[in-house]
């Protein structure tokens, strides 16, 4: 997957790739790969060990909590010696990680080489935001987190493409080759960040600002920026956990209709997102946020009324929900990670940015159980409780605005030199 063609990506909104190929390529290269194995998890562990459903699905588990305190620790070593290697570690080790899936016979080998998968992962997280602030400037961030974000969509897309044939074989050796095609894929990526250059954060500290973990904590917009993330993502992780399962079982729809709306969403952000945030030029930050939160109750509270719908028009009221959702995602992702990378000073950006996606990391934690829970209590509680949910996602976004001078700048989709255009106070 290379980048050579700034022209297709400048009709799609994209920024110019330019000198920054190789790393953009790498960030493709780890996507499919990922996109690769995500489907075939449980699958291949049962094919490859003794193991059972709830043998394998402990270990994973494990080696995910296990791995939650790697963020912080990676934020302090990405101020201390660079975003970019931190980010090539990170490939090593999920290379190492899926090499060893290959010999792993039994729980303890599981769940080493998913401890090191996942540590691997929380460090690449952890060191992603902080290296597009790199390499994007100033005024260009919205559109560089937009076209990452809609390339590792993609991506993962044609992962799961290829993961589909491996399941249609279903031998142990179908499984097998995409174990290896993903260790291939790091080590892809470790190659071709190689040449991406590296800057060492800590070296641009003015003496009289130290930098401490206690800095971060203590910085009060800084917070409402993460528990904002934290409504933004939750909403999120709606179209993974609630609606598949709502389709299915509560509307009795087929199952091709939760796939198509997987498609519908995937198809928007590869080729919408960057024409979205091109249309943004000159508006607000908060402002969009505000919208974004809109979106996700619209989207909600039709599908809460899909439920009063016949079949054949629940298919294309899901669909058009699904739309109308896949806006808030295209509106709210680049701003929310453009503000993260924005609003930390550049010396302490390593740990701000792992303080940011904690928001990811728990809401991760919270989302399966809480949407599970929710669906449960049945329609109502679900959709009005997302409804409630991006409520409170707009509140903190008011407040947002008045505690933090970069969320009511404009977006510029140029680079310009800080600071960036403030509107005022009242003005959203």
């Amino acid at each position: 997957m290379r980048f050579d063609n700034d022209g297709v990506l400048s009709r799609l909104g994209f920024p110019s790739v330019g000198e920054h190929r190789r790393f953009v390529t790498a960030i493709g290269v780890d996507a499919i790969g990922s996109g690769v194995f995500m489907p075939v998890t449980l699958l291949y562990f049962l094919v490859a060990t003794p193991m059972g459903l709830v043998e394998i699905g402990a270990a994973i588990s494990i080696a995910s909590l296990v791995s939650i305190p790697v963020g912080p620790l990676v934020g302090s070593v990405v101020d201390r010696v660079g975003s970019t290697r931190v980010l090539q570690v990170a490939n090593l080790l999920q290379g190492a990680g899926f090499v060893a899936y290959l010999f792993v016979d039994g729980f303890t080998g599981v769940l080493v080489a998913t401890v090191a998968v996942s540590a691997g992962r929380t460090a690449f997280w952890g060191s992603f935001g902080a290296t597009v602030a790199i390499i994007s400037p100033p005024g260009e961030r919205e559109l560089w987190f937009g076209f990452l974000g809609a390339l590792r969509n993609v991506g993962f897309a044609l992962g799961g493409l290829l993961a589909g044939l491996a399941i249609t074989v279903g031998s142990p050796e179908a499984y097998a080759a995409v174990v290896v095609l993903n260790a291939v894929s790091y080590a892809l990526a470790f190659w071709l960040m190689l040449s991406v250059p590296n800057r060492v954060p800590a070296r641009l500290a003015p003496v009289e600002e130290p930098g401490s973990w206690l800095s971060v904590l203590r910085d009060g917009p800084y917070r409402i920026l993460v528990l904002t993330q934290a409504s933004f993502s939750l909403s999120m992780m709606a179209l993974n956990f609630a609606m598949p399962v709502y389709i299915t079982t509560t509307l009795g729809l087929p199952g091709w209709v939760a796939g198509a709306l997987f498609t519908v969403n995937t198809v928007l952000v590869g080729f919408g997102q960057g024409l979205v945030v091109r249309s943004l030029t000159g508006t607000v930050r908060r402002q969009v946020l505000l919208w974004a939160n809109v979106a996700f109750a619209a989207s909600y509270l039709v599908l809460y009324g899909a439920s009063a719908a016949s079949l054949a028009v629940g298919v294309v009221v899901v669909l058009g929900a699904g739309a109308v959702y896949t806006l808030g995602e295209l509106l709210g992702g680049p701003v929310l990670s453009a503000l993260a990378a924005e609003a930390a000073p550049e010396h302490l950006r390593g740990r701000y940015l792992s303080y940011h996606q904690l928001a990811w990391t728990v809401t991760g934690a919270i989302a399966p159980v809480g949407f599970a829970w929710l669906l449960v209590q049945g329609p109502a509680a679900t959709w009005l409780g997302l409804v409630g949910l991006t409520a409170v996602g707009a509140a903190l976004t008011v407040r947002l605005g008045a505690r933090m001078p970069l969320a009511r700048a404009r977006i510029t989709n140029g680079a310009v030199g800080d600071p960036l255009p403030i509107a005022d106070e009242a003005g959203l």
